[in-house]
């Protein structure tokens, strides 16, 4: 199936990231203030433009991590063209393309609208499980083990991240956490870091992820020292469902159950320690 006339999908310029993550917003899907600043930096091929004419109508990302893990994400339509096919042909050309620019088997991750998950799945995409976000007010107590990065190096983080994903997304990470405004925390046991959280900050409140931690005693430290470092403001934790520890702490912190994402996978779903991820990077990027 072709576009309609004057329709074209190309490379994103620029100039349209800030449309794209300005929709985001009026979507309500609460973009980090610098979300999409730190993925064109790392990943500017990943942004993939619909255009009518000159005029960007839609977009969304195909995130390459060196070339060996994929990600699909913010994918939108301008509201007045919705119901017309041009979502579909969009979707399917960012996949096709994804696909070519991975290593042949890689595998491809989204985090998509439940009622989504049957157009995906016609897309060759499989459910793993449930991303579940949890909403409240930040309040938590500072543990005086608990560090900050970079008394916790980029090293030893980078090192620790690798095991709760897919690949080495090294370029992606040192951006993430050194954002303008957020807060990093690690923490050691002995000379050996048994977890790490990031805290970001939104158009509204902040975000928590990612929180990565070897048990649940370590990630309620982590998550009540990140809470402690913003007190007051409006925040979100988004948790693989599987990981019953993590849904206790969440309704531990009042944080209560908001939304939620299929996450599914194109290709052989990444064997990943779930009950080891008490918060995910992003919806958008993994």
């Amino acid at each position: 199936m072709s576009l309609p006339p004057a329709f074209t999908i190309a490379p994103m310029r620029a100039d349209e990231v800030p449309i794209l993550e300005e929709w985001a917003a009026q979507e309500g899907w609460n973009p980090g203030l610098a979300d999409l600043a730190i993925a064109h930096a790392v990943d500017p091929d990943a942004f993939i433009a619909l255009r009518q004419g000159g005029e960007l109508v839609g977009g969304g990302t195909i995130f390459s991590y060196s070339a060996g893990f994929g990600f699909m994400g913010l994918f939108i339509i301008r509201a007045d063209l919705r119901g017309g096919g041009l979502g579909a042909q969009l979707w399917h050309h960012r996949l096709n393309l994804l696909r070519r620019r991975l290593v042949p088997g890689a595998s491809i991750g989204m985090d998509g609208v439940f009622a989504m998950a049957p157009f995906y799945e016609k897309g060759g995409f499989r459910l793993a499980h449930r991303d579940l976000r949890f909403e409240g007010v930040a309040h938590g107590v500072t543990d005086p083990a608990i560090q900050a990065y970079p008394e916790i190096s980029f090293a030893e983080i980078e090192t620790y991240d690798h095991r709760f994903f897919p690949v080495s997304r090294a370029a992606f990470l040192l951006r993430w956490l050194e954002q303008p405004g957020a807060h990093v925390r690690g923490l050691r046991q002995g000379d050996s870091v048994v977890g790490y959280g990031v805290a970001r900050p939104c158009r509204s409140g902040f975000k928590l992820g990612p929180v990565f931690a070897d048990n649940p005693a370590s990630a309620e430290r982590l998550i009540g020292s990140l809470l402690a470092a913003i007190p007051g403001e409006k925040v979100a934790l988004d948790i693989p469902e599987p990981n019953g520890a993590g849904l206790e702490l969440a309704a531990k912190f009042g944080l209560t159950q908001s939304f939620g994402c299929a996450r599914m996978y194109h290709g052989p779903a990444p064997d990943l320690p779930l009950d080891g991820i008490f918060g995910v990077t992003s919806f958008e990027f993994g």
